[in-house]
C-alpha cells in the first residue's frame, strides 16, 4: 500500500499494512499484530501526539462555538455547561481514535524508527 492508503486505513483503525486487519484492541489500546497478515504492531507509540491534535481541533471547535453562541444569544452561564462541557468531551473522544489511527499509520508509512519492522 502507498501512503495515503495507509494514512487512511490508520484513520479507520485498521492496520497500514494490509488496510483489513484491526488496528487496536480495545478503545485506544495497539493490537500486537494484525490480524489478517501478522504485521508486528507492537513496536508503535504515537505518544501524545494525537491528545495534542484533538486538544488543538476540539478546543477551537468548542470554544468558537461557546463565543459565538455567548455573543449571539447571551444565555446564563449554566446553558454553556450544560451544552459546552458534554460537546468538548464527545468531541475529543470521537476525534482520539481516528487521530491515534492516523499517527500509527503515518509512522508505519513513513518509516519512522519507533514502528520499523526490522
Amino acid at each position: 500500500m502507498d501512503a495515503p492508503q495507509q494514512l487512511l486505513a490508520g484513520l479507520r483503525g485498521r492496520c497500514p499494512n494490509c488496510g483489513t486487519g484491526r488496528l487496536f484492541q480495545g478503545f485506544l489500546a495497539v493490537a500486537p499484530s494484525c490480524e489478517a497478515c501478522g504485521y508486528d504492531l507492537a513496536k508503535a507509540d504515537s505518544g501524545d501526539g494525537p491528545a495534542v491534535f484533538v486538544i488543538l481541533i476540539a478546543g477551537f471547535l468548542c470554544a468558537f462555538a461557546a463565543l459565538f453562541v455567548e455573543i449571539a444569544y447571551r444565555p446564563p452561564i449554566w446553558v454553556h455547561l450544560v451544552v459546552f462541557l458534554p460537546l468538548t468531551l464527545v468531541v475529543c473522544l470521537a476525534l482520539l481514535r481516528p487521530m491515534k489511527g492516523l499517527m500509527l499509520a503515518a509512522q508505519f508509512a513513513y518509516k519512522a524508527s519507533e514502528a520499523r519492522n526490522d
